[in-house]
């Protein structure tokens, strides 16, 4: 139980006490804080100096002094102020000296201690605990996190604006004056210490900023308070304070005047710093700190309302719902006590604000870094929202419409070269645009001079505006032409996001102009676009971008466009034969785009050379027993046995059949072609060329082309051979010579011409091609079986599965036999090994599938030789065992992979 009584605590602590003041260690202060512990806070109320007195006279000893024991000293004292009140105010006034003087170097006094941050915490949180003396209560509260969020409490206590959950004597009206009037003189040193640390590094934690913000606006609303300026501080007797009276700082008038704009500076530091800050509460104690200066001292403080205004109307769209909720409610208050400016109307304030933003809006764009040009949308676009209706007092003006226009306009194309720069950009400024122009609407636009409407609709193609299409009306039609073509332009980019937006600005024009889809739109105005494009095509060095529109036209359109489009693409082409060094890149988009929509809008059945079914082969199999008799019967003939039994009538020869009537009349006149296979020939024509070309991204480009300009030759035979046999010598290349990148790309087209071309390929790919695909598949079957799981992440592993997936279908269509067809098993069985990737296996076991088609008898041959489950007997005695190789052979690393092929055999052949 606590000591209750004074006198035995007294006789109790006597001995800690007497021997901590004549030996100061840190194992008699650790002593005397186990004795206190054992009294009740009422007896140590009234032992209170006594206690404290060895405690201060160590802390008062001369000499350097080990920081455990000034720590541990300090921790004591803590807990007596925490459990005690301090009654008297000279007492007071030495403690926080004496603790203030800890923090100090011994040596230079301004200068902060070099010590640790662990002393510098215990003797705040003894700071603390003294200035909440005068209302002490058990129990320290909260904890804190560290020494500057300890310090800035501290400094609340002090002014007497703590907000901490426990109990406070509110100081009276007089008093908030006495403490607001001291603190003037020490206002621009806390000012100046409270913004660099607002301002500081991100990583002191978002509860540092919170905390010294509060402590920032706290002060200033107490110094700074209208109710306090009401009256002068000459008015009140300072009582004798000697040559320290000198350096008191007086609230005049003229002092309150200069102390505002200098609080303007330091309020437009801490703005730019906060109003953007990544965490939530800091945006939201913006707010409040906004709240708090317009309700105290708007009228001391008048350079501030502005920003202060500015503030609150900008976190009108923040994206957190806490700080928007907070920032309404701020709003309202004021603009209900007209807490502004002279009493001025709250509307008329915004308003002015918003004529004033809309005049330095340009320069501000021009002038300012990414974070503060967020803001100020945000700012305007809270003005917007917040006037409604209400803002056609000020963008009813040609001249502010057109400025901001241009501003927002100069945002959109700032630092294109970052995706991310212009996401951001994109989304805030498209924003910006869409409330402009909705509530623009609010008045007539069709009645407003023409300067503003052709202003909204240059705004159209940037972003996604959807707020011009009720601006504008019906009147949009006009404009549609101006509009069309640079929007067709942006939704061809080369960025997605761009591309994105400018397509869903392509919708709601569609919408605004009564179009069922953008494939309507294009194929109405086309002849308007191709007429623009065809004019763009000849100054590429002034509209670069021309081919991106095409592109557009042809992924948005159907066959109908094809006509009128064909003088086009010839200037294309002639274009490309002329710039090819330069703009190669570009053309090759428009080209691939092109042979894409003929390929869509004419359809083609490649392979149309069927391969024979498995019921038509067994329907021409020949019986053994005649096929045995035919072979005795030429045997015979052949060594002249039985030649004269033959019918003389057998061997006369028919005479030749005269020549039609339709080869009398000479040689037909070639038909025209139609008009989609004569652009594909054009195309294919300049893909021979380019495929040489040294750029690689280039050659990737014109293989594609090049595989679509052969699905749509495909069932024009007489068309399309001439020109694989043109382009096989530039191909071949792609294939045997070229970055590994290029030939998989090149194995696609070469898959896809053994579709279309059949047995016009054979030999090619028999001679030129497979030995060098099978040679090169040998070598890297042996490297991918020694590999690990990487190896399924490299180039090379790629190309073997390309070539793999590839090879069986390749083979059918080209009805390879014999030598080629074993030379393919061979390197194929070299696949079949499970030390192979699970892919390749799996790719290899599709070649044998397809193989089977061609040739079972070889396939089933060459998979036994390696692994023969089944021992096969001879059905007559008289006839030879049939051993093959694979019958005696070991469990290997083939045997699941054949087995499994010889099971599916033996399904099909059942």
């Amino acid at each position: 139980l606590a000591i209750e009584d004074p006198k035995i605590a007294f006789a109790y602590l006597r001995p800690s006490c007497v021997l901590l003041t004549k030996e100061p260690t840190a194992a008699n202060v650790e002593a005397l804080s186990g004795h206190l512990r054992s009294v009740s806070d009422g007896a140590l109320q009234q032992l209170q100096d006594y206690v404290l007195f060895p405690l201060r006279f160590v802390l008062k000893t001369p000499g350097s002094k080990r920081e455990g024991l000034v720590q541990a000293v300090l921790e004591v004292m803590t807990y007596v102020l925490e459990n005690t009140c301090v009654q008297s105010w000279d007492s007071l006034r030495d403690l926080f000296s004496e603790l203030c003087l800890c923090l100090c170097s011994p040596k230079d006094p301004g200068k902060p201690a070099t010590t640790s941050e662990e002393l510098k915490l215990a003797v705040l949180r003894c700071l603390d605990a003294l200035l909440h003396s005068p209302s002490m209560l058990p129990g320290l509260g909260a904890a804190v996190s560290g020494v500057q969020m300890a310090s800035l409490k501290c400094l609340l206590s002090l002014f007497q604006q703590c907000n901490c959950k426990e109990e406070h004597v509110e100081p009276r009206q007089d008093e908030r004056y006495l403490l607001g009037r001291t603190l003037a003189t020490f206002l621009p040193a806390i000012s100046r210490a409270l913004s660099l640390i607002i301002s500081g590094d991100v990583r002191q934690g978002h509860a540092v900023t919170v905390k010294a913000m509060r402590v920032w606006y706290k002060v200033v609303g107490l110094v700074m308070a209208d109710e306090q300026l009401q009256k002068t501080d000459n008015d009140v007797a300072a009582g004798d304070l000697g040559r320290v009276g000198e350096l008191v700082v007086k609230r005049t008038p003229s002092w309150c005047k200069a102390t505002s704009q200098r609080l303007a500076l330091v309020l437009q530091k801490i703005i730019s710093c906060t109003s953007s800050h990544p965490h939530w509460r800091v945006r939201l104690e913006l707010v409040n700190l906004s709240h708090f200066l317009l309700s105290q001292c708007s009228q001391s403080v008048g350079e501030c309302v502005g920003p202060l205004l500015e503030a609150l109307v900008g976190a009108i769209n923040d994206e957190e719902p806490d700080v928007k909720r907070r920032c309404n409610a701020a709003l309202d208050e004021v603009a209900q006590k007209g807490q502004t400016n002279g009493g001025q109307d709250f509307t008329d304030v915004l308003s002015e604000n918003l004529h004033s933003l809309a005049s330095s809006l340009p320069r501000l764009m021009r002038t300012s870094d990414d974070q503060h040009k967020l803001f100020v949308l945000n700012v305007f676009l809270g003005y917007l929202k917040i006037l409604g209706p209400k803002v056609d007092a000020v963008l009813t003006s040609a001249v502010h419409l057109e400025r901001i226009s241009k501003a927002l306009m100069q945002v959109m194309e700032l630092d294109v070269m970052d995706v991310k720069i212009i996401e951001e950009k994109t989304l805030t400024s498209s924003t910006n645009l869409t409330k402009l122009s909705a509530t623009a609407s609010s008045f007539q636009i069709s009645n407003a001079p023409p300067t503003q409407q052709q202003h909204l609709a240059n705004l159209y193609p940037v972003g996604r505006h959807r707020g011009l299409r009720p601006a504008l009306g019906t009147d949009f039609h006009v404009l549609l032409m101006t509009t069309l073509y640079p929007m067709l332009e942006k939704a061809g980019d080369e960025s997605l996001l761009v591309s994105q937006a400018a397509f869903s600005a392509t919708c709601d024009l569609c919408k605004a102009c009564d179009y069922n889809s953008p494939k309507e739109l294009v194929i109405k105005n086309s002849d308007y676009l191709l007429n623009d494009v065809s004019l763009n095509l000849a100054r590429p060095s002034i509209h670069p971008h021309a081919p991106r529109v095409l592109a557009v036209m042809f992924a948005h359109s159907d066959a109908s466009l094809l006509p009128p489009v064909a003088d086009v693409v010839q200037d294309v082409l002639t274009a490309l034969d002329l710039s090819y060094d330069q703009r190669a890149p570009q053309f090759c988009s428009v080209l691939h785009s092109l042979m894409k929509a003929l390929v869509r809008w004419f359809p083609a059945t490649l392979g149309h050379q069927k391969t024979p079914s498995k019921e038509t082969q067994n329907k021409e199999c020949v019986n053994l027993r005649q096929f045995l008799l035919d072979y005795k019967k030429q045997k015979e003939l052949a060594e002249g046995i039985g030649v004269e039994e033959e019918d003389p009538n057998d061997l006369d020869v028919s005479p030749p059949t005269s020549a039609s009537d339709e080869d009398m009349d000479g040689p037909a006149e070639k038909k025209a072609l139609p008009l989609h296979i004569q652009i594909a020939k054009d195309v294919m024509e300049r893909c021979i060329h380019l495929l040489s070309d040294p750029n690689l991204g280039i050659r990737l480009k014109v293989l594609d082309i090049l595989e679509l300009c052969v699905c749509v030759l495909c069932e024009r035979e007489d068309e399309l051979l001439p020109m694989v046999h043109r382009c096989w010598p530039a191909l071949l290349h792609r294939l045997t010579k070229d970055d590994p990148l290029a030939v998989p790309r090149a194995f696609k087209v070469l898959c896809v011409l053994g579709e279309s071309c059949g047995d016009f390929l054979r030999t090619r790919l028999s001679k030129e091609v497979l030995p060098h695909l099978t040679s090169s598949l040998m070598k890297q079957a042996e490297v991918s079986a020694r590999s690990g799981p990487v190896y399924t992440h490299t180039q090379a592993y790629k190309l073997q599965l390309a070539v793999l997936q590839g090879l069986g279908p390749l083979c059918v269509k080209l009805h390879l036999m014999e030598a080629d067809l074993d030379r393919v098993i061979d390197t194929c069985l070299q696949c079949l090994s499970c030390r192979q990737p699970i892919r390749l296996q799996e790719a290899c076991l599709s070649v044998f599938r397809s193989l089977m088609d061609l040739d079972c008898d070889l396939c089933w041959f060459s998979l036994n030789e390696l692994c023969c489950p089944v021992t096969y007997e001879s059905p007559h005695p008289h006839l030879l065992p049939v051993t093959l190789t694979g019958s005696d052979a070991p469990t290997n690393q083939f045997t699941d992979n054949i087995l499994t092929l010889l099971q599916e055999f033996e399904e099909d052949a059942t």
